[in-house]
């Protein structure tokens, strides 16, 4: 049986007690597309209703990567980079765990017989580096993969239905083997495990919150091809 598992890596831009000091005069930045991914987290609550299993992580982006490997060079932000040991420890202990309840999560569905699906819920800003990005919706997979590939070709087509006229790209505007947890954890699990990340052009949440029509159409797309074998 197939179990879905949803999370949600940059669900807000909370950045603790013990760190404010390191973003003094960074609230611009904080609320931006560089602190978090906005949007994100509605859609994944709309989301998790279908899950199994299910996690977030509120701590900015900015603060730590959680979609970054350990070794990852960008793991630390300009802001937390040079902070102090014992700031560097709480930010490591939180990424850890995370991390570690998650993926000890997908060991036990698999050890119970049962195939995992991972959603990773992100957005992406329109414009990077002044370049427009052609895309509303993207599915992030390993093309090596032929279940992930299959998987998302089937989504694809459920998005397109429900969201007639929308752009839904494959490996846009990221490549799905790129250094992030999905990465990570199909090495960790080589067998019965599909990671997929579905990125949402953050165009559709201006004031913060995603669409609800976007909503409703990744809802139901997603619902109809979990109904397939």
């Amino acid at each position: 049986m197939r179990k879905l598992f949803l999370s949600c890596e940059h669900a807000g831009n909370k950045v603790p007690v013990n760190l404010r000091s390191l973003f003094i005069g960074a609230e611009e930045v904080l609320a931006s597309h560089r602190g978090w991914d906005i949007g994100a987290f509605g859609l994944f609550k709309a989301l998790v209703p279908q899950a199994h299993h299910f996690a977030y992580e509120n701590l900015s982006r900015l603060c730590i990567e959680m979609n970054r490997s350990i070794v990852h060079p960008k793991l630390f932000s300009p802001y937390t980079k040079d902070a102090e040991s014992e700031q560097r420890a709480f930010l490591l202990e939180r990424y850890h765990a995370y991390r570690v309840d998650f993926t000890t999560a997908i060991q036990s569905s698999i050890e119970a017989g049962h195939q995992v699906l991972h959603i990773s819920v992100h957005t992406f800003t329109p414009v990077l580096d002044g370049e427009l990005r052609n895309a509303d919706i993207g599915l992030l997979y390993d093309p090596a993969r032929k279940q992930e590939q299959k998987f998302c070709r089937a989504w694809q087509d459920q998005l397109e239905h429900f969201l007639p006229g929308s752009k839904i790209r494959m490996n846009q505007p990221y490549r799905g083997t790129a250094d992030g947890f999905t990465t990570a954890l199909r090495k960790t699990f080589p067998k019965n495990y599909a990671g997929i990340e579905i990125e949402v052009n953050q165009r559709f949440a201006p004031l913060g919150v995603m669409d609800a029509k976007i909503i409703a159409g990744i809802q139901n797309s997603l619902e109809a091809v979990l109904e397939r074998p």
